[in-house]
């Protein structure tokens, strides 16, 4: 209950303060590049039940990915603003109105594409969905140059099936097992730091 509360008030927040940023961003990308402003895609969300995921578009609209879904390096695709957001997590705004919508959570397991989730080992299947997916989390903060990594790799999608996503998921098991609302707050404040703080 505190937890839902809590991201409740805080999302409705930071979307009003944060507002003109929005709509400046919103501008910026829609004059960047063509197509739409917002990006959406099928997540795995609470309980294994699929939703939407906001964020502002950062590549360019109806490209194909070339062999892998996974955004590698210097990827062609993002365009001129879309390096910029994705550099200081500020795509990722738009999930704010998936937490008011109560799809997520503000800290959480961030959530996965339908492909991914079904390679879940059985028990942390149970327990990564057993809760609402966040915005940010262990994993996130940890693996924050998660694309520079991949870039780097012979294999992208190899590498995140076999070695970055079973990290991720021992991190995502440790958050269920010990979360808590300070903790929550700990994570919160260690995500603002990696994104904006001294890289």
């Amino acid at each position: 209950m505190l937890k839902r509360a809590f991201d409740i008030f805080f999302s409705a927040g930071t979307l009003l303060v944060l507002s003109p940023l929005l709509l400046a961003v919103a501008i910026w990308v829609k004059f960047d590049s063509p197509g739409p402003v917002l990006f959406r895609q099928q997540r795995v969300g609470l309980r294994g039940r699929e939703f939407q995921i906001f964020k502002f578009r950062t590549m360019r609209h109806n490209t194909k990915a070339s062999g892998s879904p996974i955004t590698v390096g210097a990827d062609s695709r993002i365009t001129r603003s879309g390096v910029f957001l994705r550099k200081y997590k500020i795509d990722e705004f738009p999930q704010f109105f998936n937490v008011l919508m109560g799809s997520m959570s503000i800290v959480g397991p961030r959530p996965e594409v339908p492909r991914y989730v079904a390679l879940y080992p059985n028990d942390m299947r149970e327990t990564v969905l057993g809760v609402r997916p966040g915005i940010t989390d262990l994993a996130s903060i940890e693996y924050r140059d998660e694309n520079d990594l991949l870039g780097r790799s012979a294999d992208p999608e190899n590498t995140y099936i076999n070695e970055v996503l079973p990290a991720k998921l021992a991190f995502c098991q440790r958050y269920v097992r010990e979360r808590s609302f300070m903790g929550d707050l700990r994570i919160i404040a260690r995500s603002f730091s990696s994104a904006f703080g001294r890289r």
